[in-house]
């Protein structure tokens, strides 16, 4: 049985909005919804968790009755960090479940349905799968007060979402106390002692966070 846990906190500090980013709409429906849709594209069998602030339950609500969205999901509460939230989110998923945990974020509406399908079919044997695009532009390494140095970036990926784990590994590795580390579910996962396998994710599945981001997601969907 598989699973995906979106998780969704953000508060649109860098949208400069006071509507959370996630609940912004793009072409005429909120982010979230557009993000939920795209995992429904994938599987329409698959077990939706959304994790959402507390504060943001009955805004969340009020969208759905006012877009008529329908699709099925469990709503789970989140928590102080993204480690917590997701932490939250796999509680939500019975001990003994046996399959694929995908975790995304909410403001990524953009993943292809290939890379789904290929981050889920992938973790089915490789246990732990992250989507990745290449370095296109030039990287300086901060060294120093004043100094930097370029660095290869043929050395280099920029991690997207679903990064997809085998559930009771996922859940294994999230019974570790916190640490400021981890940045994202595969560094919890690396942490447990588990190799993480990478495959080509899609550039369009851009994480929304400004209001440039905002209108290159008006644009692509």
């Amino acid at each position: 049985m598989d699973y995906a846990v979106i998780v969704a906190g953000g508060k649109g500090l860098r949208m400069g909005s006071s509507v959370p980013k996630q609940f912004l709409p793009v072409n005429g429906l909120p982010i979230l919804m557009l993000t939920i849709k795209r995992f429904r594209e994938y599987d329409n069998s698959l077990r939706i968790i959304l994790v959402l602030p507390k504060e943001q339950h009955e805004y969340w609500n009020e969208l759905c009755k006012n877009y008529h969205f329908t699709d099925a999901y469990a709503v789970v509460e989140g928590g102080e960090t993204r480690f917590h939230s997701v932490k939250n989110g796999l509680a939500a998923i019975p001990d003994d479940t046996e399959g694929v945990v995908g975790v995304h974020d909410g403001v990524r509406p953009f993943p292809s349905v290939d890379v789904i399908k290929a981050c889920y079919d992938t973790a089915r044997t490789a246990k732990a799968v992250i989507p990745v695009v290449p370095v296109v532009e030039t990287l300086r390494h901060i060294t120093g007060a004043d100094k930097t140095e370029t660095v290869a970036r043929a050395d280099y990926r920029l991690v997207q979402t679903p990064q997809t784990f085998d559930i009771q590994l996922l859940k294994r590795a999230y019974a570790q106390p916190y640490q400021d580390g981890f940045t994202d579910d595969a560094s919890v996962v690396e942490s447990a002692g588990q190799a993480i396998t990478m495959i080509e994710g899609n550039r369009e599945n851009i994480k929304i966070t400004t209001p440039f981001d905002l209108r290159i997601a008006r644009v692509l969907a």
